[in-house]
């Protein structure tokens, strides 16, 4: 469609060397095409051009001071992308991959994401160069510090509201959001992710890989199958991966793999859950720990992968969960799960999976849910929070993830019937994008020319 191959290039020449981008804006526009043919009002109202531009681009630098009292410089960058159906709504990543064109898919990414919670939230994304990783205490706490000297003036409860991501907990949180209070003398809900006794949401933690769950368990139903007693394969190791597997376990499936920058983790009896939460949660040290401690769990170092492939996605498998980081699954990854006779993907993580790769499970008709809808239940306890945060009530553990069961239930049925609505059954990706764009488009419409 000459529409679509028009904004792929306004990407192109507009972010040049922005790949990540240019692949989340590609993933999105060509799943459109059945809606923007049947309703011209999207092309006649420019919805994809002022979709594929941020709102604002906020970009600063940070300088704070290290144990040493030398001073550090570090980029950092705020993305607020799109706000007609609420407030700029996503994570802050410190990391030191964080550039323009990763914080920018991201971004692109939540808008669909939280419009598909139901939730009054925009999207937007943030984060810098800053690797937390050896850092002491007092360094880390002198950077958030730093960091949010710039961030206050843009934020706000019911402008943008920043969570954590990948490097960014609730102890960066908890800095983040005193120095907040310091500078604008106000105790608003303006972070999420905080800690319990000053206005955080129980199951917050446990959202993203629980919601990722609950989903591949909406998947499944739809071919009268389940998770109990099947294998499973889960990447990564931190918030996201921990809990996925813990939901798996507690539905009977075995999960046997974990992975981290180093290396993976293959445990045929199953992962042992207080040993891996030990490692990472309390120690923060490598899976080489796990392979120590644990006589059943193989360990392989990334320095012995095989160039071009991911060996947790060679593992036999029922179901896989890719809980890491971007293009983190291949091709060749895909082709690999498929022939070991893998039924279902649900990513918890943003866009695991290439292109290439995710054409390869919709060919394949398996049960596939794209990060956009599966890794959802994260930002759905966000918005949680920020409603727990305005009516100054706690909820119960059990309530709120009732709350969450419910919506990523709602999300995939939202995605599961605009799918069939459109002509491409079974396409969650499509009907998610479909589901996702259409409300985010329809308000802008109703809201004019901004």
């Amino acid at each position: 469609m000459n529409y679509t191959n028009n904004i792929l290039n306004l990407v192109k020449e507009k972010y040049p060397a922005q790949l990540e981008f240019h692949q989340a804006v590609r993933e999105v526009v060509e799943s459109l095409v059945p809606i923007l043919n049947r309703y011209n009002k999207y092309q006649k109202n420019a919805i994809l051009e002022r979709l594929v531009i941020p709102d604002r681009e906020i970009y600063f630098r940070v300088t704070w001071t290290d144990d040493e009292g030398k001073i550090q410089v570090n980029r950092a960058c705020r993305i607020e992308f799109n706000a007609a159906i609420g407030p700029y709504k996503g994570g802050l990543r410190f990391h030191p991959s964080v550039n323009p064109g990763i914080i920018k898919f991201l971004g692109f990414e939540q808008i669909f994401k939280n419009s598909l919670t139901t939730l009054a939230i925009g999207g937007g994304k943030g984060g810098s160069d800053f690797d937390p990783k050896g850092k002491s205490e007092g360094e880390i706490m002198r950077f958030c510090q730093a960091f949010m000297n710039e961030l206050y003036r843009h934020i706000g409860a019911n402008t943008d509201v920043p969570a954590g991501d990948i490097g960014v907990g609730g102890r960066e949180i908890g800095y983040l959001f005193g120095q907040y209070r310091k500078l604008t003398n106000r105790f608003d809900g303006v972070l999420t992710g905080k800690a319990l006794n000053w206005g955080g949401s129980l199951a917050r933690t446990e959202a993203t890989g629980y919601g990722c769950v609950y989903f591949a368990q909406e998947m499944l139903k739809e071919i009268n199958e389940t998770l109990e007693g099947k294998t499973c394969v889960v990447s990564g190791s931190g918030n996201v991966a921990i809990y996925t597997i813990e939901k798996l376990q507690q539905l009977g499936a075995k999960p046997v793999t974990i992975s981290d920058q180093k290396g993976m983790i293959y445990d045929e009896s199953g992962i042992d859950l207080v040993l891996l939460k030990d490692i990472k949660e309390v120690r923060r040290a490598s899976l080489e720990e796990y392979a120590k401690e644990k006589k059943s769990a193989k360990y392989t170092s990334i320095k012995d992968y095989p160039q071009g492939i991911n060996p947790v996605w060679h593992i036999p498998c029922f179901a896989a969960f890719p809980s890491a980081t971007q293009n983190e699954l291949n091709v060749n990854d895909a082709k690999a799960l498929l022939k070991n006779g893998c039924k279902c993907v649900s990513e918890g993580a943003n866009m695991p999976s290439t292109i290439e790769a995710v054409h390869e499970f919709i060919n394949a008709k398996i049960c596939y849910g794209p990060g956009k809808a599966a890794n959802a239940g994260g930002v759905a306890v966000s918005g949680l929070e920020m409603a727990q945060n305005a009516s100054m009530t706690p909820w119960s553990f059990e309530y709120t993830d009732k709350k969450l069961h419910q919506i990523m239930e709602n999300i995939f049925s939202n995605a599961s019937e605009t799918a069939k609505e459109f002509g491409v059954k079974g396409n969650l990706v499509a009907g998610a994008n479909i589901a996702g764009f259409r409300k985010v488009a329809d308000a802008m419409i109703d809201q004019g020319v901004l």
